[in-house]
């Protein structure tokens, strides 16, 4: 046996060999299309049996290795399947007999043989046949698996025979000798009767009994027959049949430890049935032994249960330390004979793969070594390429990587040995550079470290002339360009641009005349990046998504709020996706912190982003790096064109003549911000300028948004200023929606009124704006705030020589003070009691808009313009004060009101004159107001559990009241908030009872007179409401008339003038709060004349404990009248 099968692994020894091979013209495609099938029909469970039979399949097999298959039985051709294509009857003779001369080749060794036929139709396709198929065509082939699965029945029938038969030779038969090729010469004129003979003829035969039980799937007895064979061989020194019936020990006990194979193929082997699984807790323990069976219990079925001993208990399955041992006995015994060169080679290889899997690298070493040393016959090149090749990919297996790339560099040199024609520079290449791996040398930059030598690479110059082209030179002068190599760095980019100016650096494949491609490498360090960061859009340009009811980030791909499966897939994705967005149309940026590592200046052209995922224009920059510079900051910029995620995979650039791709995920070591960002549709761009000059101060918001532009003004109190702004379309999308809101900002002064307000309706009428399109909008400015409390203001203005005599109050102590902002370290030269009088109020005005596609998928713009304004005082009250007025539910407000400014000036106030007050004038105006109600305003400390103490609750009340009256009385330029007391509050509160009395349906207060006439009964009704927070009364009230003769005398002596029908006294039940309760009575007037109704409480425990305030009734004035006397005709 001359041709090595490299393949060969243990569990082979338990296949039966089956060769497929083609009859005549059949296209190689359909010939492995059948193949495939055939080869996938590779285990068969066994009719009426446990045994399960493997099948190994070969598509070509030298006929002089089946000469020994009596040495080794799964070296044996057992089973022939031809294929063939016939297209007529005529022809199927002729096909038919090429069919029998294809067997004769193997027909020593065939247990079986089938003919596939394809093409074929008619009476001979449909004569039943067991050793040829017919088939119409490789399409329609359904039963092919079936019929091998039968053919490999038939197999293990002529199997199971051949075993029985040999099983049942007695000792007293003649044993024929069997015998290896090269050995029958050898035996020639030998002793046949001598007992030497007799045993060597009975240790083969055992052996081959070994072997065939092996192959029918019975593994106990393999043993038992491998350990008889051993000691009988051993006895005689028959060393080559014992180095077979000890590596077929080995091949046993590796399919019993290692089901799942050694070969690579895992999953594909299995388990010997349910016979060997009461041991399988010790396959695997070292140095486990097992004594499974007395090998005398031998009968031509199997197993016997008597337990006679012939040469003892023998150890029948090896342990794994032993399969090892035995494995090196057998090659030794192997390298005893010359002419089994290519069975010790294949013990090796066999052996190693065992070692692979039992993870004893160190020992396989040794056994691949020793491989490397067998001397086979004169090999011819493609054969000593194929033994390295494999040599190389066991080293790999036992992962001795340099040991592998050493034999793969030495089949790669083969590839190109002089002694071959035609070298084969393409497959010495491609071996070459899967050398590298081994060597730790990379042609890929990224894996370049400091301190590399590529001294066995450079083999690949040598190898880059013979391929015809220049660019692979090109190529390699790329690569020690990118590495520390100790070449001159200025000789090598001089050579690199040479080349370059012959053929383009692009990053395309190159493939070479004879099809090699060579794949593209980036210049990804020249320039070296450091980092990489996505910009986001500037503030006024950033895009916002609306938010809907079920949030802003919700997605509307999902019908559910939330989904854990989403927000799982999601995960992955926020690692790299950043959460500002880009929009379609807009230059974008992405900022690169850059560095040269040469020494000398590196211009880089054509600088660019590479993008995926979205439409994107690039728009390229240039620069040029110093020597060795530092980091250096580079923004490339582009625009992209459509929508949805855009990954930014890279950048591009061109450095001496060489196009480089630079995708990111091959450059270690960069930091980076994230490399997804979604791209929003289009949407409009809105630029402003105002009326007012722009603001020295910078606004800074506490929410931290940025403020695009800023504008100042200065304002007296309470006036009033137009800001006019013109709203600028200069991007491409129109502007359709527009919202305008405001924001005050840093201020603690308290505002009154509206500080800004317009009228947005003019200016969307002129929407939708088109691109370069302008609309204007007016903002007015009015200011008011309260200056009451400024007592630095007052001294300053007394200072000044401006008469403020009055003007202090005693109420005014018990006012809340500001807080006022003063200097801890005043500048030197300035007076202790320097203060400012002015105040300043900032707000923002925030334009959200949209337009275009954007507003159709919900996103829209924010432009802020802020607003600094300085206020000055103006007017001011410095004392409040009460009169009662007619009515129980209205009074007079006396205010004192100063103007603090150089200028004079009108103060307005709601259904009043106006009055004029000339610079530093103080004048007292009065204004009739109703009463207020403050029950909404917390009583106790208890109702306003916020407030620290009682005391910054009652201040809390009181200013609160304030801001109420100040907003119901609308006087134009001050408040009255900072100067109002506790008892002028009092007088301006509406009591929590409120009492109406109506006289003949008509309510009485104030003025009213209520006509009646004499002898007619007048009713009279009191109505109580309780708006406070408790149930009140019950009451008693007496009604009273009287008579006000205009000079202080009021007359009560009415008995003859006014009569009551029913009690004058009403009683008025307990009133729950929120209700009111309705008591009725009624008059009878008797003379002429004006009377007043005085009603009075009745004390008592009930009305004691209420304010006296509570029980203001009002005053009831009835005229009572002649009737009318209505003559008759």
């Amino acid at each position: 046996m001359s041709v090595p099968d490299y393949m060969q692994c243990a569990e082979d020894h338990q296949t039966l060999l089956v060769v497929v091979q083609p009859i005549g013209i059949v296209p190689e495609e359909s010939f492995f299309r059948i193949y495939k099938r055939i080869s996938a029909v590779s285990l068969v469970n066994v009719r009426d049996s446990q045994r399960v039979l493997y099948i190994r399949y070969r598509h070509h097999y030298p006929p002089e290795n089946n000469e020994w298959g009596d040495f080794q039985t799964h070296r044996k051709v057992v089973g022939l399947i031809t294929i063939t294509e016939c297209s007529s009857a005529k022809e199927w003779p002729q096909t038919f007999e090429k069919f029998h001369l294809q067997k004769e080749t193997y027909g020593s060794t065939l247990y079986d043989s089938r003919l596939f036929v394809f093409g074929l139709q008619g009476d001979i396709a449909e004569q039943p046949r067991t050793d040829v198929a017919f088939y119409p065509s490789y399409e329609e082939c359904e039963t092919v698996e079936k019929r091998i699965e039968d053919f490999i029945e038939s197999l293990f029938i002529v199997l199971e025979s051949k075993r029985l038969d040999r099983a049942t030779d007695k000792s007293g038969d003649k044993i024929p000798l069997l015998c290896v090729p090269f050995e029958k010469k050898d035996f020639v004129g030998l002793d046949t009767d001598s007992r030497h003979y007799k045993k060597r003829c009975q240790g083969r035969m055992r052996k081959h009994v070994g072997d065939l039980c092996l192959q029918a799937g019975m593994l106990q007895d393999s043993l038992v027959h491998y350990h008889m064979a051993v000691e009988l061989l051993r006895s005689v020194n028959d060393f080559l049949w014992l180095g077979a019936a000890l590596e077929g020990l080995c091949s046993a006990s590796v399919i019993y430890h290692y089901p799942g194979g050694t070969g690579g193929k895992a999953g594909t082997r299995r388990t010997q049935g349910g016979s060997l699984s009461a041991e399988a807790g010790n396959r695997h323990r070292p140095g486990a032994q097992e004594v499974l069976i007395d090998p005398g219990a031998l009968t031509s079925n199997g197993i016997n249960a008597d337990t006679s001993a012939e040469i003892g208990r023998a150890k029948n399955c090896l342990s794994p330390e032993d399969i090892i041992d035995k494995y090196k006995e057998a090659i030794s015994y192997y390298s005893k004979y010359k002419n089994a060169g290519v069975i010790e080679l294949e013990a090796c290889v066999k052996a190693v793969r065992v070692l692979a899997i039992q993870k004893r690298s160190m020992e396989a070493s040794e056994f691949l070594q020793n491989a490397v040393y067998i001397n086979l016959r004169q090999l011819s090149e493609e054969e000593k390429i194929q033994r390295y090749s494999i040599l190389s990919e066991l080293y790999e297996c036992i992962g001795f990587h340099r040991k592998s790339a050493f034999f793969k560099r030495v089949a790669a040199m083969q590839c190109v040995a002089p002694s071959i024609p035609e070298p084969g520079w393409r497959a010495c290449y491609k071996l070459l550079l899967e050398t590298l791996p081994g060597y730790s040398l990379s042609l890929d930059p990224k894996d370049f470290s400091q301190g590399e030598c590529l001294w066995d690479s450079l083999q690949l110059l040598h190898v880059s002339p013979t391929l015809g082209s220049p660019l692979f030179s090109y190529k390699l002068d790329f690569f020690f360009l990118l590495t520390p190599f100790s070449l001159e760095k200025k000789d090598v980019t001089q050579s690199l641009e040479s080349y370059t100016s012959k053929c383009p650096g692009t990053m395309d494949v190159i493939t070479l005349p004879d099809g090699l491609k060579l794949p593209p490498v980036p210049f990804t360090k020249l320039p070296i990046v450091k980092s990489v960061k996505l910009l986001n859009l500037p503030t006024s340009l950033r895009p916002h998504k609306m938010k809907s009811l079920l949030g802003q980030n919700m997605t509307t791909k999902s019908p559910f709020i939330y989904s854990p499966i989403i927000a799982h897939n999601r995960s992955e994705e926020r690692s790299k996706k950043i959460d500002f967005q880009w929009v379609q149309g807009d230059v974008c940026e992405v900022q690169l912190m850059v560095y040269n590592p040469m020494p000398f200046e590196l211009r880089v052209e054509n600088m660019g982003l590479l993008t995926a995922g979205v439409e994107f224009e690039s728009l390229p920059a240039a620069l040029s790096l110093p020597a060795e510079s530092g980091l250096y900051p580079v923004t490339l910029v582009g625009v992209p064109q459509t929508t949805g995620q855009i990954t930014v995979n890279g950048y591009h650039t061109s450095v001496f003549g060489v196009f480089s791709d630079c995708l990111l995920d091959n450059l270690p070591g960069v930091k980076t911000n994230g490399c997804t960002v979604e791209v929003v549709p289009a949407l409009p761009r809105l630029q402003i300028s105002t009326s007012l000059p722009r603001s020295a101060h910078t606004l800074q918001p506490p929410s931290g948004d940025e403020v695009s532009s800023s504008v100042s003004v200065q304002l007296y109190n309470g006036e009033t200023q137009q800001l006019i702004i013109k709203l600028e379309n200069i991007g491409t999308e129109p502007l359709e929606k527009l919202e305008v809101t405001a924001k005050t900002i840093n201020n603690k002064e308290k505002l009154y009124g509206d500080f800004l307000s317009w009228n947005l309706e003019e200016t969307l009428s002129q929407f939708p704006l088109k691109p370069g399109k302008i609309a204007t909008f007016t903002v007015n400015i009015k200011v008011k705030l309260d200056f009451s409390c400024q007592e630095n203001l007052l001294q300053d203005l007394n200072d000044d020589g401006i008469s403020v005599s009055g003007l202090s109050s005693p109420f005014r102590q018990v006012v809340k003070p500001r807080v006022e902002t003063k200097p801890l370290n005043p500048p030197e030269g300035s007076k202790a009691g320097d203060f400012s009088h002015v105040k300043t109020l900032e707000a923002i005005l925030n334009f959200k808009y949209s337009g275009g596609p954007g507003h159709i998928e919900g996103y829209y713009r924010n432009l802020s313009l802020g607003l600094h304004v300085e206020v000055e005082p103006s007017v001011f009250f410095t004392r409040v004060s009460t009169l009662p007025a007619t009515s129980t539910r209205q009074c007079h407000l006396l205010l004192d009101v100063f103007n603090s400014t150089e200028r004079e000036l009108t103060i307005s106030a709601k259904n009043n004159q106006d009055l004029i007050l000339h610079a530093g004038e103080c004048q007292r105006m009065a204004i009739q107001v109703d009463k207020f109600s403050f029950e909404s305003f917390p009583e106790s400390p208890t109702d306003g559990s916020q407030f620290a103490n009682a005391k910054q609750l009652e201040e809390e009340r009181q200013q609160a009241k304030g801001l109420e009256i100040n907003s119901k009385l609308d006087i134009w330029e001050a408040s009255v908030e900072g100067v109002l007391n506790q008892l002028v509050l009092e007088h301006l509160q509406l009591a929590p009872l409120q009492w109406d009395v109506l006289v003949d349906g008509k309510l009485c207060d104030c003025d009213i007179v209520v006509d009646c006439k004499v002898g007619d009964p007048v009713p009279l009704e009191v109505k109580l409401t309780n708006w406070s927070k408790h149930s009140v009364g019950p009451f008693a009230l007496t009604v009273t008339p009287y008579q006000d003769y205009q000079n202080g005398v009021h007359n009560y002596e009415l008995q003859d003038a006014i009569t009551f029908v029913g009690s004058n006294t009403f009683y008025i039940d307990s009133v729950k709060p929120t209700k009111d309760s309705v008591y009725f009575g009624a008059l009878l007037f008797l003379y002429t004349g004006d009377f007043y109704l005085n009603i009075k409480f009745h004390e008592d425990n009930c009305s004691k404990d209420l304010p006296l305030s509570w029980f203001c009734l009002p005053s009831v004035h009835i005229r009572a009248m002649e009737p009318v006397i209505q003559t008759q005709l």
